[in-house]
């Protein structure tokens, strides 16, 4: 365990928790995390989680703008339920993107194909649900993390687990908070 993973994870913590908060400092923090964990994944044979990394970099820029001028004539965007059809149309991409990138990894690098797809095709889905503050993002997180919390012990990667393992508990504060806020809007 490296001083730079602490670090890393620490970030990841700090962002997520701002998220639960629907803080707009969340994507900058998320923007240092992301930019940093990169480099870890890459070093951990993680390479579709480590590609995951850019792509959070993208939707913490547009996370950011969406948060702060995505509503109603470019007000702060509000908390919102997934529109049914979208709901399906993003579970129907997550397993398309699970099996592509699956069948991609296990055919072209040393990593672990699986669940580094699984990581990367609903992360994908996760974060673009945040960004547009859609409730659902939360449960989702949930799952993520209750696979991630193990991966990473076996691993072993110990900042990360913790990461992840902190990440569980603030998306289910997360889940309620944002529950609040939808319940406070009807």
């Amino acid at each position: 365990m490296s001083p730079f993973e602490l670090v890393a994870a620490a970030f990841g913590i700090i962002s997520v928790f701002l998220s639960t908060r629907q803080n707009i400092w969340s994507w900058p923090t998320s923007l240092i995390n992301v930019s940093m964990s990169a480099l870890v994944y890459f070093q951990q044979r993680l390479y579709a989680t480590m590609a995951l990394q850019a792509f959070f970099f993208a939707v913490s820029l547009y996370g950011w703008y969406e948060w702060l001028f995505g509503g109603e004539r470019k007000t702060e965007l509000k908390v919102s339920r997934t529109p049914p059809r979208l709901g399906l149309l993003l579970t129907g991409m997550t397993v398309l993107a699970t099996f592509g990138t699956w069948y991609l990894l296990s055919r072209t690098t040393d990593s672990h194909p699986l669940i580094d797809a699984v990581f990367f095709a609903v992360s994908v889905v996760a974060q673009w649900m945040m960004a547009r503050k859609y409730v659902e993002c939360w449960p989702v997180w949930v799952a993520v993390n209750c696979i991630a919390v193990p991966f990473f012990f076996l691993l072993p990667s110990y900042p990360f687990m913790i990461q992840y393992a902190v990440f569980l508990v603030l998306a289910m504060m997360g889940w309620r908070q944002w529950k609040a806020s939808l319940a406070k809007l009807s």
